[in-house]
């Protein structure tokens, strides 16, 4: 994975010194593969135990595999190939962060209404994440119907939880249930293509599967597997902790 990837992936750990960091390096990429921890540290006034940490936020070993991966990436690449169904994949289980699983698990779990919703051919994924929490003994509900949703989220409040699912994150029926929800302060998670979108600006988390939009002969062929991986990787952790 690549560096700007991972900040984007972990973002949520990052605090303000972090962030200073991570301009300098984005700004400073050819310099700071030849910096040493200490040097990298001094520029900050602060200590390597700093820029260590950091390291390991962004699920790096240490400062050492940062900067030995910031070479690798300042190497020539080759053209890129088109991407297939192995290398979305690939590319989701990069992204399956455990402690966001975790935290979303059990915003669930504690929640007292859980809603999910989605539009168009992703509509599946809310039926099928219902049923597999029922395995467990937990009640969820999801709509197709706008209507109906706006009148399940005009009851909820902040012990509640609205899942929403949007590849692009700028689905308007997603957005419009998101606002919603923020009204009531209820707590509201995200599953997205692993893009910078509105959806996960209004999302106190943010589950990401690596499907790019696609399309063929006017229809939409946007690999789904990759949102499959996710939500079944949450339902197996649910399973096996509640």
């Amino acid at each position: 994975m690549q560096f700007e990837e991972r900040i984007h992936k972990f973002e949520y750990k990052l605090n303000d010194t972090d962030d200073q960091i991570i301009d300098y390096i984005l700004k400073n990429k050819q310099d700071f593969v030849h910096q040493s921890i200490q040097s990298l540290a001094a520029n900050f006034f602060t200590v390597p135990n700093t820029i260590t940490r950091l390291s390991k936020k962004l699920g790096y070993d240490g400062f050492s595999q940062l900067k030995n991966s910031m070479k690798e990436e300042l190497k020539p690449s080759l053209p890129p190939q088109e991407e297939g169904i192995y290398h979305h994949i690939q590319k989701t289980f990069e992204l399956i962060d455990m402690e966001r699983i975790e935290t979303t698990a059990k915003l669930i779990h504690d929640a007292k209404r859980a809603l999910f919703f989605a539009v168009g051919d992703t509509t599946v994924f809310c039926e099928m994440m219902v049923r597999n929490l029922r395995v467990a003994g937990k009640t969820a509900e999801f709509s197709v119907h706008r209507h109906e949703m706006i009148h399940m989220i005009d009851q909820m409040n902040q012990h509640d939880v609205l899942f929403l699912i949007s590849f692009s994150g700028e689905t308007k029926q997603i957005l419009e249930m998101a606002e919603l929800a923020k009204q009531k302060e209820s707590n509201i998670i995200s599953l997205t293509h692993f893009s910078r979108n509105s959806l996960q600006e209004t999302a106190a988390i943010n589950l990401f599967c690596y499907a790019p939009k696609k399309i063929k002969n006017g229809y939409n062929i946007t690999d789904r597997t990759p949102a499959m991986i996710v939500l079944q990787t949450l339902s197996q952790y649910y399973w096996d902790h509640y």
